[in-house]
């Protein structure tokens, strides 16, 4: 028909064909311009990213989650299928408005937030305010932000995974219906601020179960006889073990004096037994986040929430110089330790090149996955073994340089060979009492040589049955059980886990959220509960027991990895749990009394209008006010002092503070007057060789008093 139109009329062919050459032309030039849209959740890893794509991508963040429940209310429908109410979060009104702007333009969008359901849930709420389709396939995901991982990820764009959704959903109702339920009822009954949650509320009661545990304990008496024996010139030390072949134990001296009666000290001691063994030690898998979180803690004293954050740098992106930004580790929220047959070819390349074949494995170490763990990423690694720790040292900060170095060495330790050791098990009798005496000598390194050199030899003499070895010494030693530690981070993400209670992404806000409340203080890096923390321990234990329940919240863990899986609906998991905890809050509603948390009377009285000062507790620990409030306001910390006058003004006294970050110092009494201030212990004697205050500095083994220029140094006896 165009064209027959065309032929009737030719004075129009002239000028018609002219304006929709200039439309066509117009069309193809924005066709060219306009950029193929991709949303991740921050500028770090969008930066990364769009390295990778090219020009014809334009790579935005959107910061985070840009939709949530309300902070002000409920937000769940519980009668009509816990719908939730889903605002735009406060203050992302200039982001939303921004990522609306560029998807209207752009040519296609993607979806790109992090592989988890965490990352899905962004994926899902930035599809519903840009007016995406949640079938179309438009959902990108990757597991390491490296240049062949990314485009090849692009070339495969999926739909969204609803059922990842609906976990995601789940958990945040779950976590909603608990702590918008309990919270309010400890803020009537006990103070305003406080809140309950199902893994913290489960935090909360492992540290005090295990303060009640150690308050409980009664410590037993028992000895060791620790031995000194010498064959020629070589000595080594055996211990003591028993009589007559079986092992016996020693209850009190009089056990250890009856043992010693027995030893002819002067005479020979024969070899009766020698055992030489030849021993492995495997490698650990690579790291999952629980077990990461674990090792930086132990290893770098690394807080949770400071490990996290540098492993979040890593994974999206840190600028190496020439190589522009790379992703240097892969996801960082996991709980498998499986790694992809590239990275073990990889791996293996790399130790045969810098180590030989023989600290290579054939069939590298295999992690157990704990019960309930999802199998969905990859273990924690580099994203190239190539890249080591020493090699990109310059472009990563001290933090990000020690986290990345403890997860390379990891990672590559668990493709090499074992340890080989050889030991010797030595039984030394005489008059039938006999001691034993164990020894072991590294014969191959294998994955201790980057990784893990925590055994130390323990060489003996050449010892073979029928020698003979003369006593040196003995040193009788009394002992007393202790009591089970107190929970570190460490420890407590360990228990957590071996539970099934929380996952990866949860562990670092659980243990955030339990200090910011004040229900637990960390004191040399170990969980002491706090009154208030038990206070409120009591009231959820006593009327919501199901919220402490470790294997209820096991249960209630594994029907959120089914409805990830699509086994289970959402709704139905958040009803089996809400029906009988909504009468649990009804009872606690009407039986609950309100606890008066008592003021002490502090001693002294107030400067300000004479009446009794007491001891209150506020949200950050105990402190002084006035008996007076709210008519006189005055209140004092409680501060410690340390019997030390002040080395500056010489009239305060030296008292014991704590920073923001709840880190001990020292300062004057007199402040602001005198402005004294010290990270480490002033100890009230002058340096002999400067005249400079003495400190007392925590050193690795124990403590040193030292002349802070550096002059003068003394070692502090046990």
């Amino acid at each position: 028909m165009a064209a027959s139109t065309t032929n009737a009329k030719p004075a129009a062919k002239r000028k018609a064909p002219a304006k929709k050459a200039t439309k066509t032309t117009t069309k193809r030039k924005t066709r060219s311009t306009a950029k193929k849209l991709v949303i991740v959740e921050s500028p770090s890893k969008a930066k990364t990213i769009e390295k990778y794509l090219g020009r014809s991508y334009k790579v935005v963040a959107s910061l985070g989650h840009i939709r949530d429940l309300p902070k002000s209310k409920m937000g769940v429908d519980v009668d009509n299928d816990y719908e939730p109410h889903y605002i735009s979060i406060r203050g992302k009104g200039d982001v939303i408005k921004g990522l609306r702007k560029e998807a209207k333009k752009a040519k296609a969008v993607y979806l790109a937030s992090d592989p988890d359901r965490e990352g899905e849930a962004i994926a899902w709420h930035l599809s519903y305010l840009l007016g995406l389709d949640p079938k179309d396939k438009n959902r990108v995901v990757f597991n390491e932000i490296t240049k062949d991982t990314v485009k090849n990820a692009f070339k495969e764009p999926r739909s969204i995974d609803m059922d990842l959704v609906d976990a995601q959903q789940a958990r945040r109702i779950l976590d909603r219906l608990v702590g918008y339920s309990i919270s309010p009822l400890l803020w009537k009954k006990v103070k305003k601020g406080l809140s309950a949650g199902r893994v913290q509320s489960i935090a909360l009661d492992l540290i005090i179960q295990r303060e009640n545990e150690i308050k409980a304990f009664k410590p037993q008496e028992y000895w060791t006889i620790e031995s000194e024996f010498k064959k020629g010139r070589s000595k080594f030390m055996a211990n003591f073990y028993g009589t007559h072949g079986k092992k016996m134990p020693l209850d009190d001296n009089a056990a250890v004096q009856k043992v010693l009666k027995q030893l002819d000290r002067a005479g020979d001691f024969d070899i009766t037994k020698v055992v030489k063994k030849e021993r492995k030690r495997f490698p650990a898998p690579p790291f999952t986040t629980s077990t990461m979180q674990q090792d930086a803690n132990r290893k770098l004293n690394f807080r949770t929430r400071k490990t996290m954050m540098a492993a979040q740098q890593l994974y999206e992106g840190i600028n190496v110089g020439k190589d522009g930004n790379v992703g240097l580790i892969t996801y960082m929220r996991t709980d498998s330790t499986r790694i992809s047959s590239i990275a073990k070819h990889e791996a293996s390349q790399f130790l045969h090149k810098e180590y030989g074949a023989e600290y290579a494995a054939t069939k590298p170490v295999k992690g157990k996955l704990p019960e309930g763990a999802q199998d969905a990423h990859e273990a924690i690694r580099p994203s190239s073994v190539f890249r080591t720790p020493a090699s990109i040292k310059d472009y990563l900060n001290r933090d990000q340089f020690r986290l990345y170095q403890l997860i390379w060495s990891r990672f590559v330790a668990s493709q090499m060979t074992p340890e080989v050791l050889d030991t010797m098990a030595v039984t030394i009798d005489q008059n039938d009492v006999q001691f034993r005496a164990n020894g072991s000598k590294t014969k191959f390194a294998g994955f201790t040589k980057i990784y893990d050199k925590t055994e130390k030899n323990n060489v003996l003499p050449d010892l073979n049955e029928g020698d003979v070895v003369k006593l040196s010494k003995t040193d009788p030693q009394q002992h007393f059980t202790q009591p089970p530690a107190r929970y570190s981070e460490a420890n407590l993400i360990k228990a957590l886990e071996e539970n099934g209670v929380g996952r990866p992404s949860t562990y670092a806000p659980t243990l955030d959220t339990i200090q910011r409340r004040y229900y637990v203080k960390l004191e040399s890096r170990r969980f002491i509960p706090t009154e208030l923390g038990e206070i409120v321990n009591g009231i959820i234990q006593e009327y919501f027991p199901d919220v402490v329940n470790v294997g209820f919240t096991a249960t209630l863990e594994e029907q959120l990895d089914s409805t990830e899986e699509g086994k289970e609906n959402w709704v139905e998991v958040v009803d089996s749990f809400y029906k009988p905890f909504s009468k649990e809050v009804e009872k606690a509603e009407a039986g609950m009394e309100k606890i008066q948390i008592k003021d002490e009377l502090a001693g002294f009285n107030c400067d300000l209008c004479g009446a009794p000062m007491v001891i209150k507790m506020g949200r950050y620990g105990k402190f002084y006010a006035c008996s007076r409030f709210p008519d006189c306001r005055n209140t004092k910390p409680i501060v410690k002092e340390i019997g030390v006058v002040c080395p500056q003004c010489k009239k305060g006294q030296v008292i014991e503070r704590k920073s923001k970050k709840n880190r001990i110092f020292y300062g004057c009494s007199r402040f602001p007057e005198c402005d004294f201030v010290s990270w480490d212990k002033p100890i009230g004697r002058d340096c002999p060789k400067d005249g400079h205050y003495l400190v007392e500095k925590k050193v690795k083994g124990g403590k040193q008093v030292l002349c802070p220029n550096g002059d003068y140094s003394e070692n502090v006896q046990k």
